[in-house]
């Protein structure tokens, strides 16, 4: 199978009411991996329907080149969300990429408006996880997924805001060696620059079990504190119950224990980390609260049958 053309050079389409905060992590992103190289091995432009000054939804302004009919297209269109995501002036554009095997990358209210819009019967598809929700109401995606990205074509989905340097990282990977991608998101100050196939977390106020608001505080208390785990008596009194109130109502919602949901809670991180991070697992053993490998290790096997170092070797 033929390799995939090295994406340099990026088109970043920009309308009034434009996503900053995604505009801002492509290109710190692009820059910082320019820096690491020491060489300017990426470029990119800011091109809209309505060229000039564009303005943001939070008040930043770009200067934005006119979107010209199939006129020097560059490697690779991204869309950002915000109004401009929504309004989808931009699908003109991506169509003119797709006739000339060019790639675009939609992101959050971008990817939302495309599945809307198209309904997509094969191929995976992705957006954020709060239009997710919604999107699950009005239309049936069959082929809808909770991961950071997805890949149909020509046409990448994906969930944007806080992935997005994620997501560009994996873009210009090819590029860079695994030491280079690796400085750049010690760079950005990215503790996991996690692969695209991630899941993406799912909002604790969604999950139906939690509309007991004690409840719903203490598992935010423990996912905050997984490198430090609270005592049983510690969460009940974050939360303004007893522990004895703590245990029954985990128990009816959970099945578990709030002890034994904690320790599952410690586990999956590990996990997370372990396949997607180079982190070293006594790192990981103290970044999850167990202290020492061993205690990891025996946290794995009870839960997923292997060790961290057999977790690790199976990911590839």
């Amino acid at each position: 199978m033929a390799a995939s053309p090295a994406l340099q050079r990026f088109e970043i389409y920009v309308g009034r009411g434009f996503a900053e905060f995604e505009v801002a992590s492509i290109t710190r992103t692009l820059q910082c991996a320019n820096e690491v190289l020491g060489r300017r091995e990426f470029q990119w432009r800011y091109v809209s329907e309505i060229p000039g000054l564009v303005g943001g939804s939070n008040g930043m302004i770009i200067r934005a080149e006119p979107a010209v009919k199939d006129h020097d297209l560059f490697d690779a269109l991204i869309v950002v969300g915000g109004q401009s995501g929504k309004d989808g002036e931009w699908l003109p554009r991506m169509r003119q990429m797709s006739r000339r095997a060019r790639q675009s990358f939609l992101l959050s209210d971008a990817a939302t408006t495309f599945i809307k819009r198209t309904k997509p019967k094969t191929g995976n598809v992705t957006t954020h996880w709060l239009d997710a929700v919604h999107l699950n109401e009005i239309i049936d995606i069959p082929n809808f997924t909770n991961r950071l990205a997805e890949k149909s074509g020509s046409i990448t989905t994906a969930a944007g805001s806080g992935s997005t340097m994620e997501l560009v990282i994996s873009l210009i990977s090819a590029q860079m060696s695994l030491a280079d991608v690796t400085e750049v998101g010690n760079r950005l100050l990215l503790p996991i620059v996690r692969k695209t196939q991630a899941e993406q977390p799912q909002d604790i106020a969604t999950i139906p079990a939690l509309a007991d608001g004690r409840i719903k505080a203490a598992v935010v208390a423990m996912g905050e504190s997984l490198d430090a785990p609270l005592s049983i008596q510690e969460l009940a009194n974050q939360v303004g119950i007893s522990n004895r109130q703590l245990e029954r109502r985990f128990k009816a919602l959970f099945g578990h224990a709030p002890g034994k949901f904690y320790k599952l809670l410690r586990t999956k991180r590990a996990r997370v980390l372990i396949q997607e991070t180079q982190m070293p697992i006594i790192e990981i053993a103290l970044a999850t609260g167990f202290g020492s490998s061993n205690s990891l290790n025996t946290a794995l096997k009870l839960e997923y049958g292997l060790t961290a170092t057999k977790m690790r070797l199976n990911r590839d």
